[in-house]
């Protein structure tokens, strides 16, 4: 072990012993107590500057914050975090992922850590509930899994979103759209069309979420719905965040993204959104979406926009027992648009497909692609590295009723 990390082990050590947990302490005198401990052991230590601040701030993020993760939350070229036990983090950055050369001192650290994580947001997680999703103050999103679920646990997962929300107009300049596709959705998103985002994992639906929702007029009344609040919808003044809760050891009953949908219609919404659907919840949404609540937008996790229809019948089917065909209907009517989003090899994220719920016919919803993505297929174009290729327009909006009652013009 190199020198450095003796001698934050040895400082460690009687900081810990040091502390009486039964007071607070504000961060300020926390500082002031690390740094009186730092100068008694740099007589033997002989620390450098650097060494010095380093420690200084090791420290801090270990008694205060998230240990050697606050290192990582705070690096905003970091995009995700995953902590496979004490031995194993590994950390994604540029869509590339590799492993941290850092590790947990000791099992009990990373699971003090962990219960820090879940105290924040009001959560709890033990062996009798392994299984956690959570936030950090900063928004990022948390997935917590514990022994004996976890068999090398605990296992953290944290994907970090941007500080500043990526507009339309980002996306648009790093290729993920077209202009003139985010044009169209501009428009679709202000004459109330009801929006489904489909993708993949990591495929960014909550970011293209939180830049659709920048197009909602100001003075509408917004309802987020979500597990964890990870939405970022900007300079709307009446917008009111929901968040599901776990049942908990005091006898608090657990509070569903279903709960929130009911209870959401009797608080007059312009517009719901929910932040995500993968269960019995997307018949609540459904009904929503087809009781006057036009403009309403949600994701789900499916490998296109057909395979979507599917697993929202499925979705449905979890929450209620229907007849097939009358799930269908209710699809059809209710949600207008599908946006496909997509990972490439090179990890770019875009947008794959824009899809037009066109008709329920013969047993079938009918689908309309108006913009799709195309590779360019010149041999001499085509890289292992690296997608081009551009969002094509394919064809017209069929249904522009909510357009002409918008008084808006394509």
């Amino acid at each position: 072990m190199s020198d450095y990390y003796e001698a934050f082990q040895a400082i460690h050590k009687e900081l810990l012993e040091s502390l009486d947990f039964t007071e607070e302490i504000s961060d300020a005198e926390m500082l002031e107590k690390i740094d009186e401990f730092i100068v008694l052991k740099n007589k033997k230590l002989h620390l450098t500057l650097k060494e010095k601040e380093r420690i200084r701030k090791d420290l801090f993020a270990s008694v205060r914050k998230l240990d050697i993760l606050q290192e990582l939350v705070d690096d905003t070229t970091v995009t995700e975090i995953m902590v496979n036990g004490t031995e194993n983090i590994f950390i994604e950055r540029a869509g590339k992922i590799g492993k941290w050369e850092r590790r947990f001192e000791s099992k009990e650290k990373l699971s003090d850590v962990v219960q820090q994580i879940v105290a924040g947001c009001n959560r709890v997680v033990n062996e009798a509930s392994p299984i956690v999703d959570a936030r950090l103050t900063n928004g990022s999103r948390v997935n917590i899994v514990l022994s004996p679920i976890a068999l090398n646990g605990p296992i953290i997962t944290i994907r970090r979103f941007p500080d500043k929300p990526i507009t339309m107009e980002k996306l648009v300049e790093i290729g993920s759209l077209s202009k003139e596709a985010a044009l169209f959705l501009q428009k679709l998103v202000k004459a109330r069309y009801n929006i489904f985002i489909s993708g993949g994992t990591g495929s960014g639906k909550t970011t293209f979420l939180n830049a659709l929702s920048a197009y909602i007029p100001k003075d509408e009344r917004i309802i987020t719905i979500e597990d964890n609040a990870e939405l970022q919808i900007q300079d709307v003044p009446n917008l009111v965040k929901l968040e599901t809760r776990n049942a908990n050891l005091e006898g608090c009953a657990a509070i569903t993204i279903r709960d929130l949908i009911k209870s959401s219609l009797r608080m007059r919404p312009d517009r719901i959104i929910v932040g995500e659907v993968r269960g019995g919840e997307a018949i609540d949404m459904m009904q929503a979406y087809n009781s006057g609540h036009d403009g309403s937008m949600s994701t789900g996790h499916a490998n296109g926009t057909k395979d979507m229809l599917s697993r929202l019948e499925t979705m449905i089917l979890m929450g209620m027992d229907l007849p097939l065909m009358a799930i269908k209907q209710q699809i059809a009517s209710g949600i207008d648009i599908i946006v496909h989003l997509g990972r490439l090899r090179d990890k770019t994220r875009k947008v794959l497909e824009i899809a037009e719920i066109d008709r329920f016919e013969d047993g079938k919803i009918h689908l309309h692609t108006l913009y799709k993505f195309e590779e360019c297929e010149k041999l001499e174009m085509l890289q292992k590295d690296k997608v081009i290729g551009s969002l094509e327009k394919k064809g017209d909006l069929l249904h522009e009723e909510k357009l002409k009652m918008a008084g808006i013009a394509l």
